[in-house]
């Protein structure tokens, strides 16, 4: 059976990019996926997974996302009510949290209890963005998780950020990296999952997750 992942368009975001990625990714897990990019609400509606990619500040992912009538009530339809699998990416995982708090305050989807926070790492000779590979780790819940079962401890993944998500509590943490202090990497709940590194960029790792995450059942 031929599932679609639709791929959310709505101005932020690697993509393509992200296309390729998921297209390979299904590819070497020998899935029959069709990968759309789109910002068409009835395209979205009728998918069966919803990747959404995020670059850029929060209140201008935000802004994006409300200004295509419709689409923020599609997605949020189509993950609360008929639980289909969503996978956020960077500020994409951003808008799961409540607030985001850069350059202001801004509504987020309010998935996941949290806020998006700018990084303060307890070294200052560490640099702000974090850019670049880093080690994942997983918490007890992420070694269970099925979206992370590709991941091993030490692994690396690509990441270019300067805001994180600051958890209110840790039921949500799936994995993090160090950087000056633990920095959110995964986070999930119910059917679904966020990653603050890019999949897409972070080669062998970011295509297991990505496989994993098209042969999840939530």
């Amino acid at each position: 059976m031929t599932e679609t992942v639709a791929i959310v368009d709505y101005g932020s975001g690697n993509l393509r990019s992200a296309e390729k990625a998921l297209a390979r990714a299904a590819h070497e897990a020998k899935l029959s996926s069709t990968i759309i990019v789109t910002d068409k609400c009835d395209v979205i509606a009728k998918a069966d997974r919803i990747v959404l990619p995020g670059v850029g500040a929060f209140g201008d992912c935000r802004r994006g996302l409300m200004a295509i009538e419709g689409l923020a009530d599609t997605i949020e339809e189509a993950v609360l009510e008929a639980g289909k699998p969503f996978l956020g990416i960077c500020v994409g995982m951003h808008l799961m949290a409540h607030e985001g708090h850069e350059h202001g305050i801004h509504e987020g989807m309010g998935w996941i209890d949290g806020t998006v926070e700018r990084m303060e790492p307890n070294d200052p000779a560490l640099k702000i963005p974090h850019m670049g590979w880093n080690d994942l780790m997983l918490t007890d819940a992420g070694a269970k998780h099925p979206v992370c079962s590709g991941i091993q401890a030490g692994d690396h993944a690509y990441f270019v950020h300067s805001y994180h998500m600051a958890l209110t509590t840790g039921d949500a943490l799936l994995g993090y990296a160090e950087h000056g202090g633990q920095v959110t990497a995964i986070v999930g709940r119910d059917n679904m999952v966020g990653t603050q590194f890019h999949p897409e960029k972070s080669q062998a790792v970011g295509l297991r997750l990505l496989s994993a995450f098209l042969e999840w059942k939530p």
